[in-house]
């Protein structure tokens, strides 16, 4: 017999403990990730009050007793025979609201613990390493174990410059366009290629029950040039990346690269905000920076009945939803679970594929 009926109502641990009141009051809960790391949570409380001696009432979740500053947060959603934990992290901001003519509520945040990268600023300087480099030893200054996969260049000196380590580590993966995320007590700096995730089929109308997706030539390039200048040698540095730098990472379709070459001709793009000083470094660069663009030719944003499946990094499948726009290969890029009272448990997403389907 087919049960139809399911609960997808989140469950809320609290330093290892499971706290069903926070379940029974829940007014909202919203859940975000992107590929750039520092997932962050927001979860919305009614405050009833409890009985507290002489006094008529006191806050449930405003005395520490509960929920506090530091305390580990962790939610899983989903049906008990495939619930997934959404969100481990540490609660940062504790809030207080009051409207007349509504109970108080109490509003909870929290991160995980790449928080502790985005509160600390340096001025360093590295000598003689490579991106991934830097990583695993940002990763060792805050205690963490790495997980660590970017193939890049080796630069004989690198400054953070007044940055929180979050913020310096992003701009480093950028230049290889590799992603940051939090997991299982590990940092991660890998490229997409390297990251594992499950894998989705949403179907419009059934899964899907909201979807907005783009082919756009816009930011499309046909080539991605670099120069820089080479101090050691006394020679300029040139180098380019073509559409076939994402071949690897599709099975079919046509690319927006291809299709600009047929529709408009040549475009060609430079990359100037930083400046190589080795040809590896402007080799690195402009294949970086010709995937990116490529990547982001079909542009999706969806919301689903809620899929705790779905996950930054996920492979997606679309059905149903135009012939261009079927199929696999979409890559998700920032994921926002989500539940309320009104609406229940909701799942919307961004994604993004190299192609589309069909005949030149």
């Amino acid at each position: 017999m087919t049960n139809l009926l399911r609960s997808v109502a989140p469950v809320f641990e609290v330093d290892g403990q499971t706290k069903g009141e926070l379940a029974l009051d829940l007014l909202a809960l919203e859940v975000e990730e992107n590929t750039e790391g520092l997932k962050k949570l927001a979860l919305t409380l009614t405050d009833l009050g409890a009985p507290d001696g002489a006094q008529q009432e006191r806050s449930r979740y405003l005395d520490g007793q509960i929920l506090d500053f530091g305390k580990k947060l962790k939610v899983s959603i989903g049906p008990a025979d495939n619930a997934r934990t959404i969100f481990d992290g540490l609660i940062s901001a504790l809030e207080a609201q009051f409207q007349e003519g509504s109970s108080p509520h109490v509003a909870i945040f929290a991160e995980d613990k790449l928080m502790s990268l985005r509160m600390t600023r340096r001025i360093k300087t590295y000598e003689n390493v490579s991106d991934a480099d830097i990583a695993q030893q940002i990763a060792q200054q805050h205690g963490l174990a790495a997980e660590v996969d970017a193939q890049g260049p080796t630069y004989k000196v690198v400054q953070q410059w007044n940055q929180s380590d979050l913020a310096f580590l992003r701009d480093r993966a950028r230049l290889l366009q590799a992603e940051i995320w939090f997991s299982e007590e590990k940092l991660y700096f890998q490229t997409r290629d390297k990251r594992s995730a499950p894998e989705v089929t949403l179907v419009q109308g059934n899964d899907l029950i909201q979807l907005r997706v783009r082919a756009d030539l816009a930011h499309q390039r046909t080539k991605i040039a670099v120069s820089g200048f080479d101090a050691q040698s006394k020679e300029k540095i040139h180098e380019e990346a073509e559409g076939s730098a994402i071949q690897a990472e599709i099975s079919g379709g046509r690319t927006g690269v291809d299709i600009l070459q047929q529709a408009f001709g040549e475009r060609v793009s430079y990359r100037v905000r930083e400046v190589p000083l080795v040809s590896a470094e402007a080799t690195a660069w402009a294949r970086a920076e010709m995937l990116r663009r490529a990547r982001a030719f079909v542009a999706l944003t969806g919301t689903t009945r809620g899929t705790p499946d779905l996950v930054v990094g996920s492979k997606v499948t679309l059905e149903r939803c135009g012939a261009p726009f079927d199929g696999a290969g979409y890559y998700t890029t920032l994921v926002r679970h989500r539940y309320d009272l009104t609406n229940g448990y909701r799942t919307y997403f961004e994604a993004e594929r190299p192609t589309i389907q069909g005949a030149s």
